[in-house]
């Protein structure tokens, strides 16, 4: 029997494509069980009203979000949601290392405020964190409506057709996803209640600053297009100051 090499490159690409919506459910449900296994085996209790609080704030943000992006820009929904073979080899080695600095701070943030009262942070901190939470929140999606290529790890998107973003929050950074990311862990321990869930979060920021001179110098360099936008917008974080 002969099968047609048209037949079996559909075959393959639609296991291809069923294996890659499997993984993509297993990293959803993962990331669906982990925040709260870790936060509330940490703290030795479930009834840690900030934590369910915090919980519900994100699970229902990240929810409206990818409605959001199923609707308006499927192509990123997947993007975001798979790795590419051709992903930076130093940007996975990064996030590895980010997941493991966001597993410390959820830890020691549950283990101060939910086990042992090692500090606690003012109402009018925690409100302040809340807002910083919201504005984090706000940005992220502000950039994902400007940029059709916000992929989650570092790759020239070729088979995307690759340009650079220069409209919405690019305007004025080259990186305002990272900020946003930089100001969300910074805000979560002090809405949980923890000062010293802050530390592993200031690693956090010190890795993104890193992972936006590494991510620069390789668009500058691949990215047609990229080295002219850099002179336009002088800063990568933050506007007026770096």
């Amino acid at each position: 029997m002969v099968v047609n090499d048209d037949t079996e490159a559909t075959g393959r690409d639609g296991s291809s494509r069923r294996r890659s919506a499997r993984r993509r459910v297993l990293r959803v449900v993962m990331s669906a069980v982990c925040f709260p296994g870790v936060l509330f085996l940490s703290a030795g209790r479930f009834n840690w009203f900030e934590a369910w609080a915090f919980l519900f704030f994100f699970f229902t943000c990240c929810l409206v979000l990818r409605m959001w992006m199923r609707r308006h820009d499927p192509a990123l929904m997947d993007e975001r949601l798979s790795v590419a073979p051709d992903v930076e080899r130093w940007d996975k080695v990064l996030m590895g290392v980010y997941t493991v600095l966001l597993l410390m701070m959820l830890v020691v943030a549950a283990l101060d405020a939910g086990r042992f009262k090692w500090s606690s942070t003012p109402l009018s901190v925690r409100a302040l964190g809340w807002f910083g939470l919201g504005a984090a929140l706000v940005i992220v999606w502000w950039a994902m409506g400007s940029n059709p290529f916000a992929s989650r790890l570092v790759r020239i998107q070729h088979d995307r057709g690759h340009t650079v973003a220069t409209g919405g929050p690019y305007r004025h950074v080259r990186h305002p996803m990272y900020g946003a990311g930089i100001i969300f862990c910074m805000c979560v321990p002090v809405v949980l209640g923890s000062w010293w869930g802050v530390l592993p979060s200031i690693g956090i920021a010190m890795l993104f600053v890193l992972r936006t001179v590494l991510e620069d110098r390789t668009l500058t360099a691949r990215l047609p297009g990229y080295r002219e936008y850099v002179d336009r917008v002088r800063y990568r974080l933050l506007p007026g100051v770096w």
